[in-house]
């Protein structure tokens, strides 16, 4: 259990000490001064972390010994020669890929980088394509391959750590600095994880969690095609489902009181040890606090996953009042979040148990040191992996790669950029992905990946058809 006095503190001692939360993160990201260094650390949450039947999480057996991950690394002489950002897109002959709020999405994009070395190495990442993959090769093009053509692979923490002044440059920097990292672990002949590891014996097995719900219609039978979607994931092998609130609830007229059963029906179908994770949708506190949580604590759901927004004024204070009203049950987030200095208020204070920052943003680098700060703190790191095979492949290996590591997300929605990019891709077996012991992220791209998946300009959300002329916003309604 939870020490509430432990956490009240923390509250506290925040609204005294630091102004608003995430101002505190972000001015420690872009200035390197903590405004929030006057936060008491708190591990009052790690008890809850042993409550599920997974490997209970003991930190303090392991001892970090770099100060960043490519310390220590033999240097050689392997220089960038150019970098090259790739759009790429998968456009859905149906209806829909799939559909949430009052959308419904036609395409899923891609934004592949490579970089070229002198040595004729050739590493692959990805930035996140939610920036536009054409952002990111404009951003790309003008700013990162002047800089760093002619500079050392070996300095991949300092060379490329630069992001954080606009959205496209933290997609941008992360891309290249995913991708130098599989030049590096090719020159060194191993596996990513395994040099992020350190003198740390990692195992090569990633917990895969199912992560959907984004199928469920409330105007079309959505509590039984919810139902329905879980089982299919367990059938399929998979221990954990997250999943999303189906389509606008004003749509269909959905609330709380008609949801809640549908959750208690959720967890009889799949039974008592499958792992349930909510996801957000703008609920008002009153809501959440006196009708949700006590529900969720009650079915023992595994993790409810950012329930306010970080951005909002009063975010840690709120995820603290979350968390107390619920025991046993995990509060994750952290997804838009691109550094530790971001995320320290948040898990410090015991705001939350579980950080998902996504490696497309914060590159391996600042993954690997955010994986470190959460180790020391007693939490737990489950890389946010909403998209395609190119960021998987960083996210398995900086969840490898980490003590802090738990589990990978794998978006279940059909995406033929996942897998279908590579000419031998990951397999997942009964939710456990098997990283093969090959040098750098294992895998080579399909030959003509550019003709095959072309680009296709514009955003990937139209307005759902089924509720033309209803006024309803795209997203959460």
């Amino acid at each position: 259990m939870k020490s509430k006095n432990n956490q009240s503190l923390s509250r506290r001692a925040f609204l005294t000490t630091g102004g608003t939360a995430i101002a505190a993160g972000l001015t420690y990201g872009l200035s390197g001064s903590s405004l929030a260094s006057g936060i008491p650390k708190s591990n009052s949450s790690v008890g809850k972390l042993s409550t599920s039947n997974t490997i209970p999480f003991v930190p303090g057996d392991f001892t970090e010994k770099r100060s960043h991950p490519a310390e220590g690394l033999e240097r050689e002489d392997i220089t960038i020669t150019d970098i090259k950002v790739t759009p790429l897109s998968y456009v859905h002959k149906g209806d829909y890929l799939w559909r949430v709020g009052g959308l419904v999405v036609w395409k899923s994009d891609a934004a592949l980088v490579q970089v070229f070395t002198n040595k004729g190495i050739v590493g692959i990442g990805e930035g996140s394509p939610y920036r536009g993959p054409d952002n990111l090769k404009k951003y790309t093009d003008t700013y990162i391959t002047p800089l760093l053509k002619g500079a050392n692979v070996f300095d991949v923490d300092f060379i490329t750590n630069n992001q954080g002044h606009n959205s496209i440059a933290e997609g941008a920097w992360a891309g290249v600095n995913n991708a130098i990292w599989d030049i590096i672990g090719k020159a060194k002949g191993l596996p990513v994880y395994k040099i992020l590891s350190g003198d740390r014996t990692p195992s090569n097995k990633v917990h895969m969690y199912a992560s959907g719900g984004v199928e469920h219609a409330w105007y079309d039978k959505g509590d039984e095609a919810l139902i329905a979607e879980a089982l299919r994931y367990k059938e399929a092998g998979f221990d954990t489902f997250k999943f999303r609130q189906g389509t606008s609830w004003k749509f269909s007229g959905m609330t709380m009181e008609k949801y809640i059963p549908i959750l208690q029906r959720l967890r009889t179908a799949v039974g008592p040890d499958f792992k349930l994770c909510i996801e957000k949708f703008p609920w008002d506190m009153d809501t959440i606090l006196n009708q949700l949580c006590p529900v969720l604590e009650d079915l023992k759901f595994y993790w409810y996953e950012e329930p306010v927004s970080p951005y909002d004024p009063k975010a840690i204070e709120q995820h603290i009042a979350i968390n107390e009203a619920m025991p046993s049950v995990m509060i994750s987030g952290g997804e838009p979040l691109w550094n530790r200095h971001q995320v320290y208020p948040f898990t410090s204070s015991g705001a939350m148990d579980l950080i998902q920052t996504d490696p497309n943003l914060t590159g391996i680098t600042e993954g690997w040191h955010i994986g470190q700060m959460l180790y020391k703190q007693g939490k737990k790191y489950s890389p946010h992996n909403w998209v395609g095979g190119l960021t998987t492949i960083a996210s398995i290996h900086l969840v490898a790669g980490v003590p802090s590591g738990h589990m990978c997300e794998t978006n279940m929605t059909h995406n033929p950029l996942k897998w279908e990019i590579f000419k031998d891709p990951y397999e997942i077996k009964n939710g456990y992905l098997t990283i093969p012991d090959k040098p750098g992220y294992g895998v080579e791209l399909v030959d003509n990946i550019e003709k095959k998946f072309p680009f296709e300009p514009g955003f990937y959300g139209k307005p759902n058809p089924v509720m033309d002329g209803a006024d309803i916003p795209l997203w959460w309604s």
